[in-house]
């Protein structure tokens, strides 16, 4: 350094450095900094970030897709009826040779997914009365019955038509338990030609079925056999049962008999 030139401090050089920087870049710099006096919104609003969608992992996307697809699988794959009777329940059937061992075999059945369950029908289904609800019911048809309880014979509608037109000959619908003795029986009863009583009707249908049993064999066939109501009349009316045999079927009606319930205390109730 000559004599001649001027001692420079730090601070001019300082400030030679900075004065080397174009005042056109500098401004530029400080503008950009700044926020525009055209928007003051952006002055005081802070700046946000955009929103990234959101993204699931791989295998999380495959397995909705896939249950998407068995969903709509499963609703549109429906079997028709033609499909579901040509099926049939379980596997082909073993056929076991005849002796041989049934350890290890197994045997399937085989039914056609068709085939419904039988109908039953209920309506021939019957108990037989006994003598408590005869003695109830208390008719003459319930009467007739019990003859041929205590006889050991069916209770067919050719039998009871049969037992319903002899009472009818004898004592007549509208009273047909006089003196508890529908068909004026001697035997049992006490009183001869058929006169007697007995104490209720249930002990009078026994002793006429005994006496059937001891000394009427025609009678007791017709009503065994069941099926015909005129024969068992005409078996009666060649007996002894009565002196005018009813006129060998000229008294005997087969018009249908009226029903009539005698009084309780007839039953011994």
């Amino acid at each position: 350094m000559t004599p001649a030139d001027p001692p420079r401090t730090r601070g001019r050089r300082s400030a030679g450095r900075r004065a080397a920087v174009p005042p056109a870049r500098r401004s530029g710099a400080r503008k950009a900094s700044q926020p525009s006096p055209a928007s003051p919104r952006n002055a005081s609003a802070p700046r946000r970030r955009a929103r990234r969608p959101l993204q699931l992992p791989l295998h999380h996307r495959l397995g909705v897709s896939l249950a998407v697809i068995a969903l709509i699988c499963g609703f549109s794959i429906v079997p028709t009826d033609a499909a579901l009777a040509a099926t049939v329940v379980g596997p082909e059937a073993t056929t076991m040779a005849p002796g041989a061992p049934a350890s290890g075999a197994v045997q399937h059945l085989l039914v056609d997914a068709t085939i419904g369950a039988p109908i039953v029908d209920r309506d021939t289904l019957g108990a037989t009365d006994s003598i408590q609800s005869l003695s109830r019911i208390g008719t003459n048809e319930s009467w007739a019955e019990l003859v041929l309880m205590f006889g050991g014979w069916q209770t067919t509608k050719p039998n009871v038509d049969f037992m319903l037109r002899w009472m009818r000959q004898e004592n007549g619908p509208p009273d047909w338990w006089n003196r508890n003795n529908p068909l004026n029986n001697g035997y049992g009863s006490g009183g001869g030609a058929g006169f007697g009583s007995y104490p209720d009707l249930v002990t009078a249908a026994k002793y006429c079925a005994e006496n059937l049993q001891r000394g009427y064999p025609a009678v007791v066939a017709g009503l065994t056999d069941g099926t015909s109501a005129d024969v068992t009349a005409a078996a009666i009316w060649a007996s002894p049962w009565a002196s005018s045999h009813y006129g060998y079927g000229s008294h005997w009606s087969t018009s249908p008999v009226q029903i009539v319930t005698a009084p309780a205390s007839a039953w011994g109730n």
